[in-house]
């Protein structure tokens, strides 16, 4: 208990949110927790500064009823406090936060293969040709389905797109 005491006040809270960059929910949360951390750490040294024993005689002296006094009595000094082993806990919560950082890391992994994508993409949209300049063969070249649905159209006695006209309007009056 004593090594946990030292540890907790040996924590520099203002370094903590800067060292780690946290910023609006994140820090919000952490002072939070530092001011109940704060309120419990006064509260421990307020209730170990009061008294612990308990002074049987006063009772005595002012109870009728004896019995009682003596049964109390008994009872505190036979009471021994319940221990917890918070080892599985403890691990429980560190199995959760190594779970939590591979997920964190997987997560970055593939946030940077997506930015690194649409870098690409954007660095192939700013250095394409505007459509004015291409060619049909480049756009063919770029997109060989154009010419397979073509020779279909064209080989079907089709010479007009379906869908054409209703998109943009029959040319013909020009």
């Amino acid at each position: 208990m004593a090594v946990g005491r030292s540890a907790a006040l040996k924590v520099d809270w203002s370094k903590i949110g800067t060292s780690l960059g946290l910023k609006g929910q994140t820090a919000a949360a952490l002072q939070a927790f530092k001011k109940r951390n704060d309120e419990a750490r006064r509260k421990v040294h307020l209730l170990s500064d009061q008294a612990q024993t308990v002074d049987f005689q006063h009772y005595r002296d002012i109870l009728k009823n004896q019995s009682v006094v003596d049964e109390i009595e008994n009872h505190f000094k036979q009471f021994k406090p319940a221990s917890y082993d918070v080892g599985r806990q403890i691990k429980a919560i560190e199995t959760f936060e190594k779970q939590a950082v591979k997920s964190a890391e997987e997560t970055k992994g593939k946030v940077d293969m997506e930015l690194r994508d649409l870098e690409k993409t954007l660095k192939n949209i700013e250095e394409a040709r505007p459509f004015e300049d291409l060619t049909v063969d480049e756009v063919v070249a770029a997109q060989p389905d154009i010419d397979k649905r073509t020779e279909q159209l064209v080989s079907k006695g089709r010479w007009k797109v379906p869908g054409y006209q209703e998109k943009f309007g029959n040319l013909s009056v020009l």
